[in-house]
């Protein structure tokens, strides 16, 4: 399985692209960062993020693309920034018929490190050692884009066998009897 993570953010979204399966190596296909200038308005710099993101699908050509869920910040104008770039990967990728799926930063973290509440320097330290490299890819949002893609193919693969078995299992079972209602006994009353 291929898989294209993307970290969002308006000024550094963070891509990574990983080959591989559950229970065997991991290799690196590619890494980078698709950036924008901070002083330019919203629009251009949305637009610049999407023949970032078509760039990596063009030449990569993923099986999917795994994004990392927004969460909640105090700062509302960092969110809406990553939850416009979230949308724009989700929307790239849709556009092409290439599955998104969202993994939350703490599934991230566990998924790479073992702990959900792993830090940045611990996070980078586990892909580079995964994917086998020689040096920690850089800047941070790069390393968050692999183990984006990491998190999904060791967790996501596994989520998705599972959810076709239990349909699989549904489809194959019996449907169920429906219940009979005892009838209703009618009573007089008495007077």
């Amino acid at each position: 399985m291929r898989v294209l993570g993307v970290d969002p953010g308006l000024t550094r979204c963070g891509v990574g692209v990983v080959d591989g399966a559950p229970g065997r190596p991991l290799t690196m296909i590619g890494v980078g960062v698709v950036r924008t200038p901070a002083e330019a308005e919203i629009g251009p710099r949305l637009l610049l993020v999407e023949q970032g993101i078509e760039q990596w699908l063009d030449e990569h050509r993923p099986d999917l693309v795994a994004v990392e869920r927004v969460f909640a910040q105090h700062n509302v104008r960092t969110v809406m920034g990553t939850a416009q770039v979230s949308a724009v990967a989700m929307l790239c990728a849709t556009r092409r018929g290439i599955p998104v799926t969202l993994h939350t930063p703490s599934e991230v973290k566990a998924a790479v490190t073992g702990s959900g509440r792993a830090d940045k320097a611990q996070v980078t330290a586990m892909v580079t050692r995964l994917l086998r490299l020689d040096a920690p890819p850089k800047p941070a949002d790069a390393a968050d884009a692999l183990a984006l893609a990491i998190c999904h193919i060791w967790r996501g693969g596994t989520t998705n066998r599972l959810t076709a078995a239990i349909a699989q299992a549904a489809a194959a079972a019996p449907a169920p009897r429906t219940a009979r209602r005892a009838p209703a006994v009618h009573q007089e009353r008495r007077r």
